[in-house]
């Protein structure tokens, strides 16, 4: 199969990462979305196929954020709220899944935001 766009190759590499990231209800998946407008978190325990807590620049708690939801302060945002979910529901540790996306920019600032906020991966 010949894979011509950029969103192809993010799938081949989210695959590939699949294969080693995997969510148990000891220590979820802490996997990201992104797109040009938004940001989305979610903890997921794959063996169960829950999810347990979840954020985006489009929770109610974020949504009065000033300016642009697709940039690194929001990302920052998303980390903090999606860090501060997670310990509601008794989790501290966190596999993190950067679902295809290069670790560079709003994905680095959410995981580091998430880090900052207590949560550990």
């Amino acid at each position: 199969m010949a894979y011509s766009s950029s969103g192809d190759a993010r799938v081949r590499r989210k695959k590939r990462i699949r294969k080693k990231v995997f969510g148990t209800s000891e220590r979820p998946r802490l996997t990201i979305f992104r797109t040009s407008s938004h940001m989305y978190a979610q903890i997921v325990d794959d063996v169960s196929s829950v999810t347990l807590a979840s954020a985006s620049t489009l929770s109610l708690e974020l949504r009065s954020h000033d300016g642009h939801k697709g940039n690194i302060e929001a990302a920052k945002a998303v980390g903090r709220l999606i860090a501060e979910r997670a310990k509601a529901a008794p989790i501290e540790r966190v596999v993190f899944d950067r679902n295809g996306f290069l670790y560079h920019g709003r994905v680095q600032a959410l995981a580091d935001s998430a880090r900052e906020a207590g949560l550990d991966f």
